[in-house]
């Protein structure tokens, strides 16, 4: 156990060390003082502010949604307003910032719920990620299929695998869905005193399905919108199928490649160099938008985060599961 832990951590690293050498070997010869009083220029310019501004006006609205399928989805295990929802989740971005992967989201996201509902929610908080991811893997897999067709290379080994990872990604998916209630007893019983007790049974009836998927995609296209506009603060002329297909294969490689907080910003950044490097734009352009819809979307979320942590009353005991009362 131990040493899959160091392998993993060993991993993570080096994509952190090469996702900066990337950066270095990219973007080095372009801060010139010239190169810099361009970027400076676009980014302060009146077009710049209120693009910039527009991309994080979305940031609410992007989270807000993640609120109200964390209140839809987490209903007939305890039923919470939409403040405390958001109030949730935002907690959750924040205590996200402390693993890999964001593994420890759950354990600010259970905080708002009574301690005996604890270990069915963490599952329905991964079940609820998986829409999300599930939404994230189709539309990256889809833009990597139709890079391939219309590259001159036609590389069949891509597609390949494009389409068993897809295939393998919603194969899960379903089996988890499809036997969620399964997960939640058995996960109940190996953790709570109470080995008779029962989690509450969750159902996916009155379109519950089709609301979280439905607002996943919403979710995904408020993104999508965020990256435009910042590209735009650039004055990228690319292709919109190209541009889009390039900021879906970019989330793709974002949510399956893992990476430490500590490096983050760097690994997108990597990723933006690697996928748009015939959009147009120079690469110190591309790094810039990389680490503004990163601020965007993770720091400022985790800033309000914590201050949510800040106004709540925590203790060791709002982070532990308890028996449910018989």
């Amino acid at each position: 156990m131990k040493s899959n832990k160091l392998i993993g951590v060993f991993l993570k690293l080096i994509i952190g060390l090469a996702s900066f050498a990337i950066i270095y070997w990219r973007i080095e010869k372009e801060f010139t003082s010239e190169n810099i009083g361009i970027l400076v220029n676009a980014i302060t310019n009146s077009k710049g502010l209120l693009l910039i501004a527009a991309s994080i006006l979305l940031f609410p609205i992007n989270w807000g949604i993640e609120g109200y399928k964390w209140m839809l989805i987490t209903s007939q295990i305890q039923k919470i307003n939409y403040a405390t929802a958001t109030k949730a989740v935002y907690a959750g971005i924040c205590v996200g910032n402390l693993a890999p992967g964001r593994a420890t989201e759950f354990l600010a996201k259970i905080h708002f719920f009574k301690p005996e509902n604890r270990i069915s929610i963490t599952v329905l908080h991964f079940v609820n990620g998986m829409f999300q991811l599930s939404i994230t893997v189709l539309f990256g897999l889809l833009a990597l299929l139709l890079r391939s067709n219309a590259s001159a290379d036609n590389d069949e080994l891509l597609k390949t695998v494009s389409i068993i990872l897809s295939t393998v990604v919603m194969l899960g998916f379903v089996l988890a869905l499809f036997n969620i209630n399964k997960l939640m007893n058995w996960l109940y019983k190996r953790f709570s005193k109470n080995s008779s007790a029962e989690a509450v049974h969750i159902s996916w009836g009155n379109g519950l399905l089709v609301k979280l998927f439905f607002f996943s995609f919403v979710r995904y296209m408020v993104f999508s919108l965020q990256f435009v506009l910042l590209m735009h603060v650039f004055n990228v002329q690319a292709n919109y199928v190209y541009l889009f297909t390039g900021i879906y294969i970019y989330f793709l490689f974002t949510t399956i490649i893992p990476m430490f907080s500590i490096i983050e910003a760097a690994v997108r950044t990597a990723i933006a160099l690697v996928v748009f490097s015939d959009l147009g734009l120079s690469n110190a352009s591309l790094a810039v938008v990389a680490i503004l819809l990163w601020l965007i979307n993770i720091v400022f979320p985790s800033i309000v985060g914590y201050i949510v942590l800040l106004r709540e009353n925590l203790s060791l005991s709002s982070f532990t599961f308890k028996k449910k009362a018989k």
